[in-house]
């Protein structure tokens, strides 16, 4: 089934190629169509500078500059009519969470930062993806306008479902959390895609690209499923965490497992490490973040390296085996012990 036949089954009325494209070949007017976009994807005209907004707003020019920069996006220069009312009505919004103290001021700047890094990926792949549609479609630069403008719905619905369902999980976890879990203790695991820079270079954009969406896949398949998070993914790198020390040899042993049973993928290094970490706005940092980083630069393909408080935490549990290897010394950690763990083989 091809994409345009795939978007027409999921309630997008994809137009029947026009015989009136001004364009060659399909090639559409990328420049007109850039500026269609944005008169739909902003939700109207731009008619405010910069002052304006933040008069409207009802907040000083300098507060709202710092969270325009802090969501991503450039400095506008005073006399540029660059905002809509929808500028203005997300500069209330983000406004309000600290005036009704539910964010602190300190805090204000930090949740514009996460929320545009968060939404700019997001928006960069899903561009690229329609690029990609219309690369292979034969639609003139009014039919693909037309059809984004239908997309945009279904995407933001899409959105906003996925983020609620994902704002419940983190919310029943807060509420029937253990101790443990209220005082941050989680296990970290890296897993990293070995001698990733000799693939890189060996390989097309198109063929890298292939390999990244299959690994990155993969783990979100494999550490769903196992009852950890993906907290980012950083090309050859995928960053995890789990409530449990069990969950977290469970993520890495059955990662290694999923890469030899699909055969041609590149072996993994994974590491992990267990106890208190600091979470915020979605990611996560502290001393056992690094240990785990550490170890997976010191592990041998296929293999999964934990620390001693992971170790600690497995000891005496039926499923994993674990063996102590010699101390290494790495960057920050002189006296770093890590320990291999295996699946028990059952009888």
């Amino acid at each position: 089934m091809d994409r345009e036949q795939k978007a027409r089954d999921s309630g997008v009325v994809v137009p029947e190629p026009g015989t009136a494209d001004p364009a060659a070949n399909g090639q559409v007017d990328l420049a007109g169509m850039q500026r269609e976009f944005e008169r739909a994807l902003l939700g109207g005209e731009r008619k405010f500078t910069r002052l304006e907004v933040s008069e409207r707003a009802g907040i000083s020019s300098d507060r709202a500059e710092r969270m325009w920069r802090a969501l991503g996006f450039a400095t506008a220069p005073d006399d540029e009519v660059a905002f809509t009312d929808d500028d203005v009505e997300a500069l209330r919004l983000v406004a309000a969470l600290e005036d009704d103290n539910f964010v602190a001021e300190e805090m204000e700047s930090s949740l514009a930062r996460k929320l545009g890094q968060t939404q700019s990926r997001l928006a960069s792949w899903q561009s690229a993806m329609f690029l990609e549609f219309l690369g292979g479609s034969k639609l003139s630069a009014d039919e693909a306008i037309e059809v984004a403008g239908q997309l945009l719905p279904a995407m933001e619905r899409l959105q906003t479902y996925v983020w609620r369902r994902h704002l419940a999980a983190a919310a029943g976890r807060a509420v029937a959390g253990s101790d443990e879990l209220a005082r941050g203790i989680r296990a970290v695991g890296f897993a990293d895609i070995v001698s990733y820079t000799r693939l890189a270079r060996r390989m097309t954009e198109t063929e890298l690209g292939q390999l990244i969406e299959r690994f990155e896949g993969m783990a979100a398949d494999v550490v769903a499923l196992n009852g950890g998070r993906v907290i980012k993914s950083i090309g050859d790198e995928v960053l995890f965490v789990t409530d449990t020390a069990a969950q977290g040899a469970a993520v890495a042993l059955a990662l290694q497992e999923a890469v030899t049973a699909a055969g041609d993928l590149p072996e993994l290094r994974i590491g992990l490490s267990y106890g208190s970490i600091l979470i915020r706005l979605g990611d996560v940092y502290g001393e056992v973040v690094n240990l785990a980083a550490r170890l997976t630069a010191e592990c041998k393909p296929g293999r999964v390296l934990v620390d001693r408080e992971l170790a600690a935490a497995l000891d005496g549990h039926p499923a994993y085996r674990l063996r102590r290897l010699r101390r290494v010394s790495v960057r920050g950690y002189h006296h770093l012990v890590p320990y291999a763990v295996q699946r028990v083989e059952s009888q």
